[in-house]
């Protein structure tokens, strides 16, 4: 297959291109600087293999859950890339959880294939989702959905791995005991997902691709930020 995927979900931008067999990778920064650099990666990763937009079976995205701006930007630039291919036909637009992504860089960097994804949602929260590796399927069965929880509320099932970058930043409230691998939703893992989502029909027009935000606030307010300093001098 001939395919374009990225991330900008986390702190770091992850830009990959396939065709056929092989894999051309870049990664940066993220956050705020990915809208700048996001399209130029994307130029330089397509020019470096060859290949049109128009010539793309898909462009997979990490749709979320993540940081707020960088969910928006890759659903725009995948939005306005699909939009623009072909004559203005456009291209299919594969939207990926970014939790099932970690689960997949889990697999392909640790062999786990019991996953609890974990990513650090600010606001002293994580995003958490449970995934199992179906071996005889070749893809990820989601045994719990994206959700929202205080690092406190997290459980890890015996005999399960927790991966992603929550626990560099909670790691005292998080509890300990289970094997821990840091694991970020990497364009390659979108890539190596790509297949069984399409063979799904996880694929969408342009126009009905939409980012995954789980928390439907972005910031706390100032009485908010007060309770938690105030409950952090308590503690």
């Amino acid at each position: 297959m001939q395919l374009l995927a990225f991330d900008t979900s986390t702190e770091t931008l992850s830009v990959a291109v396939q065709a056929g067999e092989r894999v051309w990778l870049h990664e940066g920064a993220g956050g705020a600087q990915a809208s700048h650099t996001l399209i130029p990666a994307v130029r330089a990763l397509l020019a470096q293999a060859g290949l049109k937009l128009a010539q793309l079976d898909a462009i997979a995205f990490g749709q979320g859950p993540g940081s707020f701006t960088g969910l928006r930007t890759a659903c725009a630039v995948a939005q306005g890339l699909a939009f623009g291919a072909r004559g203005g036909a456009g291209l299919p637009l594969l939207p990926v959880p970014t939790l099932m992504a970690v689960a997949e860089q889990a697999r392909i960097a640790h062999g786990c294939g019991r996953v609890l994804a974990l990513l650090d949602a600010r606001m002293g929260e994580v995003y958490a989702g449970a995934y199992v590796w179906l071996a005889e399927a070749n893809c990820w069965h989601e045994a719990e959905a994206a959700q929202l929880l205080a690092p406190q509320q997290v459980r890890v099932p015996e005999g399960w791995a927790s991966a992603g970058n929550a626990r560099p930043v909670h790691g005292q409230a998080l509890a300990a005991g289970s094997p821990d691998v840091a694991a970020l939703p990497t364009a390659r893992a979108l890539l190596a997902l790509a297949p069984a989502l399409l063979r799904q029909g996880r694929a969408v027009a342009a126009q009905q691709a939409l980012p995954l935000y789980v928390r439907d606030k972005v910031a706390q307010t100032s009485a908010e930020r007060a309770a938690a300093a105030q409950a952090a001098r308590s503690a």
